[in-house]
């Protein structure tokens, strides 16, 4: 009878107990929803942003659809803030945006995925999926993390970018807010906690003094692509000196 004790709970609430039990079952889930939850600050914040840096909705909302990267989004605007052109813009974000590539090669070696779910992959390898996913060390718990915070990362950041993008607009001018300042400011928000040991933080100090004595004699944005450069000659030159003293600890032996 309809209503009885003994009925079966109608299909989708079976289907929610179910999902709510796998979540609660698998540290990775867990940690890459709770990762998609706490991003949408920062994507209300790059909306807001991208719209006092003169940028259209549509604009602001197609960098988070097809860039998804939040890093080389904030240094992308903050070019634009700052009065660099469109291209040095361009050059700053692809340079940071790099380092995807590399955990695009890590991912497809440990999920292997194929077909139109390796598309998908691409687009949602970002840092916060490949750590939740090189955090756990079964198999189906990396490819949950992977996921799970790719994809709801992904889904969190145009939401709350589209959100931001209609509060800035509808503030009007940046400058009476502050915000035409405030781009330089979340980008320092991202690359702080990555400065915690000793190394990253002197060669952020070098980057900044670089950047910093680049500014009165090159035009807008063609300082951070210096201070780029820079970085990037640091960190080939530890590359070299790393493989001579690993070459050498071979030859010892």
């Amino acid at each position: 009878m309809p209503g009885s004790p003994s009925e079966a709970p109608p299909q989708p609430e079976v289907a929610w107990r179910s999902l709510l039990s796998t979540v609660r079952a698998s540290p990775a889930l867990q940690a890459g929803l709770s990762i998609a939850i706490a991003i949408g600050p920062l994507g209300i914040s790059f909306g807001a942003l991208g719209t006092a840096t003169g940028l259209s909705m549509l604009e602001v909302c197609a960098l988070s659809l097809l860039t998804f990267s939040g890093g080389s989004q904030f240094a992308f605007i903050g070019v634009l803030a700052g009065g660099g052109s469109p291209a040095s813009a361009l050059g700053a974000s692809t340079l940071l945006g790099l380092r995807n590539g590399v955990y695009g090669m890590q991912i497809n070696t440990l999920l292997h995925p194929q077909g139109w779910r390796r598309l998908a992959a691409a687009q949602v390898t970002i840092d916060e999926s490949t750590a939740t996913a090189l955090a756990q060390e079964e198999r189906v718990e990396q490819a949950r993390g992977f996921w799970s915070a790719g994809l709801g990362i992904f889904v969190m950041w145009n939401a709350t970018t589209l959100v931001g993008a209609v509060v800035g607009e509808a503030l009007g001018d940046a400058r009476q807010w502050g915000l035409d300042g405030a781009a330089a400011a979340a980008f320092l928000g991202l690359l702080w906690p990555r400065l915690r040991a000793g190394e990253p933080m002197a060669i952020a100090a070098c980057c900044a003094v670089v950047t910093a004595v680049s500014v009165p004699l090159l035009p807008p944005g063609v300082p951070i692509l210096v201070a780029a450069a820079v970085a990037a000659l640091i960190g080939w030159s530890r590359l070299r000196r790393d493989s001579a003293e690993a070459a050498a600890g071979r030859s010892l032996r």
